[in-house]
């Protein structure tokens, strides 16, 4: 496994990219589809914003999903420490979903076990990202486990039932809803 660090408005020195490459390697060993791991650590440059002055982002790809950690600290390292662990245990939420759906044949609901997410709605229309990705076809299934994976409360998709583009979101109720062409 691949560990690339690189900092914003901070600069990586040796001891905090070989402490950031040696945990997150550590963290992905039990898992044995993780790619290459992208490991960002950004600096708040307000120096009102000491107790969360630096936030660490990790991502990598994991058996067809991109797993995500995220946290900040008072210090580089206590960032990276925390985002590893958050990385840890949605690579571990991965591995048990994974291994329970090959476990378990039967068709499962879309709403059984999904938590609330939060109701935080975006200020503005100014569109600040374009995002263009090949999307492969998943089922409806899939798309929830990979949205909970994101942290997203939708996920744009290729259904791989009705071969139509699909969007899945959260609703209000923390339940799932569907939503595709007539």
């Amino acid at each position: 496994m691949d560990v690339r660090v690189h900092g914003r408005n901070l600069h990586i020195g040796d001891r905090l990219r070989s402490h950031a490459e040696k945990k997150v390697s550590r963290a992905a060993r039990f898992f044995d589809h993780v790619g290459d791991a992208e490991v960002e650590i950004i600096e708040d440059p307000n120096q009102r914003n000491s107790a969360g002055r630096f936030s660490a982002k990790i991502s990598a790809p994991a058996a067809g999903h991109i797993v995500r950690g995220e946290s900040g600290g008072e210090s580089a390292f206590a960032a990276v420490d925390k985002a590893v662990d958050r990385f840890g245990q949605n690579l571990s939420r991965l591995h048990d979903r994974l291994v329970d759906r090959s476990r378990k044949g039967s068709k499962k609901d879309l709403n059984v076990t999904s938590p609330r997410a939060d109701e935080d709605s975006p200020e503005g229309i100014e569109i600040v990202r374009v995002k263009q990705f090949v999307m492969k076809p998943l089922t409806p299934e899939d798309a929830a486990l990979q949205m909970e994976q994101l942290g997203h409360s939708f996920f744009f998709f290729l259904n791989a039932e009705t071969g139509v583009q699909s969007v899945l979101y959260r609703r209000r109720d923390g339940r799932l809803g569907l939503i595709e062409p007539a």
